[in-house]
C-alpha cells in the first residue's frame, strides 16, 4: 500500500518512506495514476451515496402509497350551460 504526505514529497511504501523526487519518470507516472485514480473513487462514493440516498426515497415513497393508497377523487361533473 502507497500512503503520501504532503512534506517533501515522501511517498511511504510499504512502511518505507521514498522521495518522489528520486523516482524515475515511469514512477512518477504512476504516482500520477495512482493519484487521480484515488479522486475518482472518492467521486464514485459520493455519488454512490447520492444515487442510494435517492433510492431510499423513492423506495419508501413506492411502500407508502402500496401501503396507505389515497382514494381518488372524483372529478367534479362539469356544468354546461
Amino acid at each position: 500500500m502507497t500512503e503520501e504526505t504532503t512534506e517533501n514529497n515522501i511517498i511511504n511504501i510499504n512502511g518505507t518512506e521514498y522521495d518522489a523526487n528520486d523516482f524515475s519518470g515511469e514512477q512518477k507516472y504512476v504516482i500520477q495514476q495512482l493519484r487521480d485514480l484515488s479522486t475518482k473513487a472518492d467521486n464514485l462514493r459520493f455519488q454512490l451515496d447520492q444515487i442510494q440516498a435517492a433510492q431510499k426515497i423513492f423506495t419508501d415513497t413506492l411502500i407508502q402509497s402500496v401501503e396507505n393508497p389515497k382514494t381518488e377523487e372524483t372529478p367534479e361533473a362539469e356544468v354546461v350551460n
